[in-house]
């Protein structure tokens, strides 16, 4: 086309261009490529003008003003729609003869009305997570940017009775993407701690609320859950579950008397004797008289009676046939 210089033309802009650097154009030069400015100070200038230099400086001077402007980084191509309109105004400015540096002052004062419609920068909410609403873009630099936060939230204690219920809520209060969150849950027993190699995980916990019910002795610990979304971690919340209260009555009382039994030690194997009791030691025991027991008593005196009589008549009729 007839604007296109040629080369002689193109290397002293390019010079005039590095002067400047990339810091004075900013939001301009993250939207715009080097060939359209160029093509646009050719049709103000002229291709050989002595005032290209000033064009491509003023140029530079009148967005000096956008250079520290961050704006939503949903918003960048709205932006980047609004800077392709400009530099087709300026096109026809610029054929038309009008003057470069009030056409350059207008564009940039119309960029920043637009900029200010555009939604606004979410701040970020401490203390922790990757928070994606609040990604931001730069101008210096033309780079995007989230908030500088960890990804390790503060430790939450809780601590729960014996018996009782413990729920853990796995939300945060930042804004998470809508589609495609997962929660996994793992554990570290008998730890209050944050690092990754003590935990292990809890297949069957799922979604953003977990429960233990009845809690024990051996849930006390630290439970962790991970956000995630599409595979990438959000923020990893720590729970500490301490478990306090006596175990139940009849609990106790089993545990005590297995202690009694673990205690219990003979004092010397041959001291141990198997008791023998005389008649009269049975006899003398309350228990020992029933009514069972006094009918066998009776019989037995009957019959050591009526023995002691046969032994007698036997022996009396022995002696009297002998003589």
């Amino acid at each position: 086309m007839a604007w296109l210089a040629p080369w002689s033309a193109v290397l002293p802009s390019l010079a005039a261009f590095a002067v400047f650097g990339a810091s004075a154009w900013a939001c301009l030069l993250c939207f715009t490529s080097y060939e359209e400015r160029l093509q646009i100070c050719q049709i103000f200038a002229g291709l050989d003008s002595p005032d290209l230099g000033k064009c491509e400086e003023a140029f530079a001077d009148a967005f000096k003003g956008l250079l520290d402007t961050e704006i939503n980084y949903e918003e960048r191509g709205q932006l980047h729609d609004a800077f392709t309109q400009m530099t087709h105004s300026l096109q026809e400015m610029a054929t038309a003869q009008g003057s470069f540096r009030v056409a350059f002052l207008r564009a940039a004062e119309k960029m920043q009305k637009i900029i200010l419609q555009l939604k606004e920068v979410q701040v970020c909410i401490p203390p922790c997570g990757l928070q994606e609403v609040t990604r931001r873009f730069r101008c210096r630099g033309c780079y995007s940017k989230v908030c500088d936060l960890p990804l390790d939230c503060p430790v939450q204690d809780l601590t729960v009775t014996r018996g009782r219920q413990a729920m853990f809520s796995c939300t945060v209060n930042f804004q998470l993407p809508k589609e495609e969150i997962t929660y996994s849950w793992k554990f570290a027993g008998g730890l209050r701690t944050q690092d990754p190699t003590y935990f292990r995980d809890i297949p069957r916990a799922q979604g953003y609320l977990a429960r233990i019910r009845p809690v024990q002795p051996t849930h006390r610990g630290t439970f962790s859950c991970v956000i995630t979304h599409d595979q990438r971690p959000l923020a990893r919340l720590y729970f500490f579950l301490n478990v306090t209260g006596p175990p139940p009555r009849g609990e106790t009382e089993l545990q005590v008397s297995f202690r009694e039994v673990l205690r219990w030690v003979p004092q010397e194997a041959e001291m141990i004797e198997p008791w023998r009791p005389s008649l009269g030691e049975l006899l003398a025991r309350p228990e020992a008289l029933t009514p069972g027991n006094q009918c066998l008593l009776a019989a037995l005196v009957a019959l050591a009676s009526a023995s002691v009589t046969v032994l007698v008549w036997m022996f009396f009729r022995w002696y009297c046939s002998g003589n």
